[in-house]
């Protein structure tokens, strides 16, 4: 397993860190799905560079600052969340624990976070909604060649109570995953994606680049820019990874911007998000919320992240790791253990909330 720091654990003893649940994850899930979700393309280089970046930026402490009074709570778009951390959309979690996606909404409700469900989810919005009736939750899509599939898919995640769409817009085409190839992977016979069924008639026995075939590679800022008037919720794009390209956003309607190479998935060697995650909140200049996901594996690099210029981050592997080991209390477990982590090492940083994180608090680089 590649993107996080290995750690010597007992078997006994029950996991301290996201590291110990990948380990676990590692030693539970068979060779296909444990290569689907903890994968990248070609060579891997983006999908290990996106924590190696976090270890890179060095956090400066101030001291003598009052932290005896501490909250980790931030709001997103104006929703409530008890720490920075949103469950990212991460495909077929029926494949890691029979509680697959209702188990992760339950997950993330009970630690006060946001779950955005996947529009590969393999179990259904309305099913996700009745898991966690008061659950937060946002939906990612995927626009595609026939629109109304997507309006569709929309329209039944407003009836499910999302308030969001997020629109991953770095994926015309799948990136090439070797893991995959090597293992011929396709999805279960037992698994089904009720939103790609809707639009292939079927999801068992699918590849990747089968479900991709339905995806628009034509689609461009233009035709964003009118998804986004017909939205009835608010639209954020995830896949940014220029501060051109987060421009662009802002004039086109966006509602906000996650800063994403889809996990290391889809163009191996790009940059690293922590590395271009200050240019694209410069170049947005508050007009948006900036979030940002890739490689984020401990509570100091959520630091790093909001000192940064982040609203919030993403985390979507160590929330199916924990899912994996535990169902729905294994990710919950993994939600509040770097909620913890995040409002410690704030605390030792010297900020008292989220809002008072600044790069005053990232050390200049050594020359």
């Amino acid at each position: 397993m590649q993107g996080y720091s290995a750690t010597t654990m007992d078997p006994s003893s029950p996991p301290l860190n996201v590291a110990d649940y990948a380990a676990l994850a590692n030693e539970l899930l068979p060779a296909g799905p444990l290569d689907y979700f903890n994968g990248g393309a070609a060579d891997e280089n983006t999908l290990r560079e996106n924590a190696s970046a976090w270890a890179r930026i060095k956090l400066q402490p101030r001291v003598c600052v009052d932290v005896s009074s501490l909250s980790s709570a931030t709001t997103v778009l104006g929703q409530p969340l008890a720490a920075p951390i949103i469950v990212a959309p991460t495909a077929l979690q029926r494949m890691a624990h029979e509680e697959g996606e209702a188990g992760m909404a339950r997950a993330a409700d009970a630690a006060g976070s946001l779950m955005v469900c996947s529009t590969l989810a393999s179990t259904s919005l309305a099913e996700i909604a009745a898991a966690a009736p008061d659950g937060q939750r946002w939906l990612q899509l995927y626009l595609c060649r026939d629109r109304a599939v997507s309006y569709a898919l929309l329209e039944q995640g407003i009836s499910a109570g999302v308030t969001a769409a997020v629109v991953t817009v770095d994926a015309p085409y799948p990136g090439r995953r070797e893991r995959d190839v090597r293992n011929n992977f396709v999805v279960p016979d037992d698994i089904d994606m009720p939103g790609v069924t809707a639009a292939l008639g079927r999801s068992a026995g699918l590849s990747v680049e089968e479900f991709f075939s339905i995806v628009d590679p034509s689609l461009d800022w233009l035709a964003l820019e009118e998804f986004i008037a017909r939205s009835p919720v608010p639209v954020l794009i995830k896949g940014i990874q220029s501060p051109e390209d987060a421009r662009l956003a802002c004039d086109h309607g966006v509602a906000g911007v996650i800063v994403s190479n889809h996990g290391g998935r889809q163009l191996d060697n790009a940059v690293a998000t922590a590395d271009i995650l200050a240019a694209v909140v410069d170049a947005v200049a508050g007009q948006v919320e900036v979030l940002v996901d890739g490689g984020i594996r401990r509570g100091s690099d959520i630091c790093a992240a909001l000192a940064l210029g982040a609203q919030a981050v993403l985390v979507g592997r160590p929330a199916l790791w924990g899912l994996t080991v535990g169902g729905s209390t294994g990710a919950e477990d993994v939600l509040k253990l770097l909620a913890a982590e995040f409002e410690l090492a704030m605390a030792l940083l010297g900020a008292r909330v989220p809002a008072e994180l600044t790069r005053a608090h990232i050390a200049p680089p050594r020359t």
